[in-house]
């Protein structure tokens, strides 16, 4: 199993992730309902709708998994963030970086993975809007599209939030923050994440 690199842009991506003020929030029927049309969209068992924390994934949204999130050094998501570019994983059995991963050989054996990244800003991923099942396959250019329509969907409601919950704030402020090296894990100090359910 190879681990996803750093993204280059990693304290400016955590604090646009703390920005929105989404992560480790309960369920919300908008983004179940994203997932759920992913999953129909693509045909798939498992759609997340996944936000990548400094060391953990979480899933705002899931179909067709129990578990909350997982330790990001096993995450499918933190390399689709490291990608302007869907991610495509036809078959994780041939693929080095995942063949041994847990979450390939264990529950909840994936096989074919595909994520978009979630980008609040240009060349800033928090996460990915992704599918997965447990045979290998692939999408269509159809099904691609459909899942990059629903990705920019994500993103604009998290840039939405992001505004109305900071309507004083600008891009400036975060760069400031950036420059001053206040931010090193923005939600670590302020929120308690859930379990992970294994």
């Amino acid at each position: 199993m190879l681990q996803a690199p750093i993204p280059a842009d990693e304290v400016r991506r955590l604090a646009l992730l703390a920005a929105c003020n989404i992560i480790y929030t309960p369920a919300e029927q908008a983004f179940d309902d994203v997932a759920r049309l992913a999953a129909e969209l693509c045909g798939a068992e498992i759609a997340l709708i996944t936000l990548v924390d400094s060391d953990y994934q979480w899933f705002k949204a899931r179909v067709g998994v129990d578990r909350v999130g997982t330790p990001r050094d096993l995450s499918f998501c933190a390399h689709c963030i490291t990608h302007h570019d869907p991610l495509v994983v036809p078959d994780t059995h041939q693929d080095p970086r995942f063949a041994d991963n847990p979450l390939v050989v264990g529950d909840p054996n994936i096989r074919f993975y595909a994520g978009v990244p979630l980008l609040v800003e240009a060349g800033s991923a928090i996460g990915a809007l992704s599918v997965a099942d447990r045979t290998p396959r692939t999408l269509t250019d159809r099904q691609l599209a459909s899942l990059q329509r629903l990705a920019r969907q994500v993103s604009r409601e998290l840039r939405l939030r992001r505004d109305l919950e900071r309507p004083e704030k600008t891009a400036g402020d975060v760069d400031a923050r950036v420059s001053a090296g206040a931010v090193a894990s923005p939600t670590a100090s302020r929120l308690i994440r859930p379990a992970a359910r294994m």
